[in-house]
């Protein structure tokens, strides 16, 4: 059950980095300035790349609900830090403008810690089920967080938006995710019929529709590699307290402290490394860096 749950986990990255990738270059190819919001989304919908973005968040949403019906939260979505591996394998066929090796070495820093951190810490699962009043109390206060998030990001512009658009993104398919796990442990207990009549069905289309809205405007407001890195280790660190929250999800520490702590200094490695990386205003994924060769160094 584990071993499918990881695999069901790793097909959830994969498609997740095609969704980030492809919607970004649908983005790109809509003009940011000389449209309004309407013609700039109209515009979203005729483009092969945006569509074709969608269909792989439709498998990553069927494989990470997979994935949640078969093992915990916790280790479930820590795992799809491996997206940020994806992304840039599925990026540089995408944008043909390859990452340089500081870019590579910081987004590969970042995930080996959190994989050190959670093979550290081997997250054990708790209840399949939270208590409505757990679950009013959580919702009240990451609803708080997200608007928190998103109020600061419209008050600054550049990599800063994207990367504030990023955490309120990630906290929201974070919540998403643990919805899903709730309304699959109600369909298990009182069968797929029943669900149709419990509010966690439609809280989680709720959650996960003004996620995906987040995540256009995270894509527009700057490039992949400010938004990839929070999108996918604040969805995987929101999601480590959501399931001890909400699930009593527990974490194995004590002797495995250390390399726990190892971890986390591989994930500040790579945040270090990726801001010393070119400038952010001109990464692999922008207009013009499609149209020159690779950053050497970057």
């Amino acid at each position: 059950m584990t071993s499918l749950a990881v695999l069901c986990a790793m097909v959830c990255a994969a498609a997740n980095a095609a969704v980030s990738a492809l919607q970004r270059l649908a983005a790109l190819e809509t003009p940011a300035t000389g449209a309004g919001p309407r013609r700039r989304w109209f515009r979203l919908l005729r483009s092969k790349a945006w569509w074709a973005g969608s269909a792989a968040l439709v498998l990553a949403a069927v494989a990470q609900a997979a994935a949640l019906g078969l093992g915990s939260l916790s280790l479930v979505q820590p795992l799809l830090a491996s997206e940020l591996l994806f992304a840039l394998l599925v990026g540089t066929l995408v944008f043909r403008h390859a990452p340089g090796r500081r870019t590579w070495a910081a987004f590969t820093a970042l995930a080996a810690g959190l994989a050190l951190f959670l093979a550290a810490t081997r997250p054990r699962p708790g209840d399949a089920s939270a208590t409505t009043a757990r679950w009013t109390t959580t919702g009240v206060v990451v609803a708080a967080v997200v608007v928190a998030l998103v109020g600061a990001a419209f008050r600054v512009r550049g990599a800063p938006r994207a990367a504030l658009l990023g955490c309120a993104t990630a906290t929201g398919f974070a919540m998403t995710a643990a919805l899903i796990k709730e309304t699959l442990a109600r369909a298990g207990t009182a069968g797929f019929a029943e669900v149709w009549l419990n509010w966690p069905v439609y809280v989680f289309a709720a959650t996960g529709g003004a996620s995906f809205l987040l995540l256009q405007a995270t894509l527009r407001a700057g490039t992949l590699r400010v938004s990839q890195p929070a999108l996918t280790l604040v969805d995987a660190l929101v999601s480590l307290v959501l399931g001890g929250v909400l699930f009593g999800d527990r974490l194995a520490l004590g002797v495995n402290l250390v390399p726990a702590l190892a971890g986390c200094a591989l994930i500040v490695v790579g945040v270090v490394g990726l801001s010393r990386s070119r400038t952010l205003a001109e990464s692999w994924d922008t207009r013009d860096a499609r149209a020159s060769g690779p950053d050497g160094a970057g």
